[in-house]
């Protein structure tokens, strides 16, 4: 089927199709996301696609590697994927959101004994990875010229068994690499999940779109924010609220004992427990903190 006939098959039936990742790393995550949003999706075991109950959405269920050709040649109209997976596909796709989980980082590591002290040290190496076309960027860019070998699965064990003399691998905590002597010594790549899309989404598809991040943005927003209630005494209220940024002001309610003040405010989960020690600081008391399911602007 051409781009074109699959864009207006989909059109007509006016559904959206997303691929998420069959298993693995981002699966879970992907189809948390979308019942946050409020989208009904049956998952069921070894299922390949499913349609929403109650939003025009038709979820695929495939391997990450090939997400991004299927979005690309239109057969999903959008994907939930690592931004690793879309740099080293390098295929015509349009990033949409982040969507801030599934972060992880894209590192050459070596083994423990072995002097690093900078990219140079990669020179005439033996690099082992997972992902040729990212490291060869790299190289290129640092003016390095390395052995790039390419390998699936397993690629931390590549130095013990003397086939590289450095690896490049997803890392999260780090613990893997420890486990097989190795150590962290250069970042290449941040990732984390992000929405793509085809590049040629009808104006119907658009707006389906549009309805979706919608929902994800407010998602997002609310976990980034925490709802902070307080007590305030009346004569630090001035004070206590210049601390509250708030969405645009704090709300300022009138307590049953004279002299104090309930104040309502949201705090960005990022600066959270510095504004909570000077509000403690000037004087509030009682603060309460409640998650926010959705929050939106």
């Amino acid at each position: 089927m051409s781009t074109t006939n699959a864009n207006n098959q989909s059109a007509n039936n006016g559904i959206l199709k997303i691929a998420i990742q069959k298993s693995g790393r981002l699966h879970d995550d992907s189809m948390k996301l979308l019942k946050e949003c409020g989208i009904d999706v049956s998952n069921g075991v070894n299922k390949l696609k499913s349609e929403a109950s109650n939003f025009p959405l038709e979820v695929f269920f495939l391997r990450d590697d090939d997400i991004p050709q299927y979005v690309e040649d239109a057969v999903a109209d959008i994907g939930i994927v690592g931004e690793n997976v879309v740099y080293e596909k390098k295929k015509k796709v349009d990033v949409v959101e982040k969507l801030g989980f599934g972060k992880c980082r894209l590192s050459i590591a070596v083994q423990k004994g072995d002097v690093y002290n900078d990219v140079s040290f990669l020179e005439g190496k033996r690099i082992a990875t997972s992902y040729p076309v990212i490291v060869k960027d790299f190289l290129n860019e640092k003016g390095i010229n390395a052995e790039i070998h390419e390998i699936s699965g397993s690629v931390e064990i590549a130095p013990g068994i003397g086939l590289a003399q450095a690896i490049c691998d997803l890392v999260s905590s780090g613990s893997t690499l420890f486990m097989n002597g190795l150590t962290e010594v250069e970042t290449i790549l941040q990732s984390q999940a992000i929405l793509i899309k085809n590049t040629q989404l009808s104006a119907e598809q658009q707006a389906i779109l549009n309805k979706l991040l919608f929902r994800i943005q407010a998602v997002k927003k609310a976990k980034n924010n925490k709802y902070v209630l307080l007590n305030a005494p009346n004569d630090q209220l001035e004070q206590i609220i210049s601390l509250l940024p708030g969405m645009k002001s704090p709300t300022v309610l009138p307590l049953a004992e004279k002299g104090w003040s309930s104040v309502h405010s949201v705090i960005s989960e990022s600066t959270f427990w510095d504004i909570i020690e000077k509000l403690k600081a000037a004087g509030a008391q009682g603060i309460l903190v409640v998650p926010i399911e959705k929050m939106i602007v």
